[in-house]
């Protein structure tokens, strides 16, 4: 074990096969999705199985601690692995840990699977750390070090990316960065940027779908007078979005108008969603007249906005507009409850 990673590779083809074959599948449960920049990798995680451990992950996913993190170590054939640091504006900073969590061993370190990293010589060390295995290593650190906790598993195409990530060229940029994988970059000691790191956030994948009971009114109780109206169009699974708000800044007095207020404004978004969430386009309108088609009206693109649900009742929206760099979050909830029990009843399982 070096700096909390796993070492070792000796290792038997009998036992990694009699294991393998001995293992039992574990119960899934809730699920992470680890958003790099190399694509998705969905994790189901082993509530039943590993419940502390499974809490301790879920709790920096929660508190978006992973968020701008990277994959710090790659062991090409043995393992990727994060969870250390973040990466913003060009600063390296160590991910805050809470408390250490009980090593909870049991399930083997199979190809796909997701650990706790540890400290040398302490089971219960664990706190942000994981690794993916690349390679079935369960006769390498099942045993290790009192076992490392297996927690969850990549699901779908997931290893796909895992398996592109532990390709990336690896460069040793002083400890503890001494097998960094970067992206695109040139060498000769050029500064390391965001571009060169594989960057990922981590979001907790919620069991709501989007649909059309949503369509309705939202807004924010804390600026009430501005607001949303969501439209979704399940058959395409888009959503298209309005946003009815005001400038940054309040107009000066003297600027003349006719209808409304100067300090009106509208901003519509559009784009896919899947599950619970929508990735839409901020989309800025100007230059057009009340009720007139002339002059034609100009849409330019403004940013991005990300709409997360809850349930049928609540949200968030995050946006990030580019024309006056500001980026936010805004939790939005129904004006009237009217579509509810549509939504309710959408999102409500088939019965079987």
């Amino acid at each position: 074990m070096i700096n909390g990673y796993p070492t070792g590779r000796m290792a038997s083809v009998l036992m990694l096969a009699f294991t393998a074959l001995i293992a039992s599948a574990p119960a899934l449960a809730s699920s992470v999705t680890l958003k790099t920049v190399m694509g998705d990798i969905v994790i189901e995680l082993y509530e039943e199985e590993t419940p502390e451990t499974v809490a301790n992950f879920l709790n920096y996913v929660r508190d978006g601690d992973f968020n701008s993190s990277f994959v710090h170590r790659s062991d090409p054939g043995f393992i990727i692995q994060g969870g250390a640091y973040t990466f913003v504006e060009g600063v390296v900073t160590p991910i805050a840990t809470d408390p250490t969590v009980v090593n909870e061993p049991g399930i083997s370190n199979l190809r796909g699977t997701i650990a706790m990293a540890k400290r040398s010589g302490d089971p219960n060390s664990a706190t942000s750390q994981w690794f993916i295995n690349l390679a079935d290593n369960a006769a390498i650190l099942d045993d290790q070090n009192g076992g490392f906790t297996v927690f969850g598993e990549v699901t779908g195409n997931g290893m796909d990316v895992v398996d592109a990530i532990a390709a990336v060229p690896l460069y040793n940029a002083g400890s503890p960065f001494t097998e960094l994988p970067l992206r695109d970059y040139p060498g000769g000691g050029a500064a390391v940027t965001e571009e060169n790191l594989v960057m990922m956030d981590v979001s907790e994948n919620s069991e709501f779908e989007i649909n059309q009971g949503l369509n309705d009114s939202w807004y924010n109780i804390a600026t009430n007078g501005q607001g949303f109206v969501i439209v979704t169009y399940p058959e395409l699974k888009t959503m298209f979005l309005t946003w009815f708000t005001y400038d940054t800044v309040r107009p000066d007095e003297s600027v003349p108008f006719m209808l409304g207020e100067p300090g009106h404004r509208w901003m519509t978004a559009y784009g896919t969603y899947e599950g619970n969430r929508a990735e839409l386009a901020i989309t800025m309108t100007t230059g057009g007249i009340f009720d007139s088609g002339e002059p034609a009206p100009e849409n330019s693109p403004d940013g991005t906005m990300i709409v997360e649900f809850e349930d049928c009742t609540t949200g968030t929206v995050r946006y990030d507009i580019t024309s006056i760099s500001s980026q936010g979050e805004v939790p939005i909830q129904r004006v009237t409850p009217d579509n509810v029990a549509l939504c309710e009843a959408l999102a409500a399982p088939d019965e079987q």
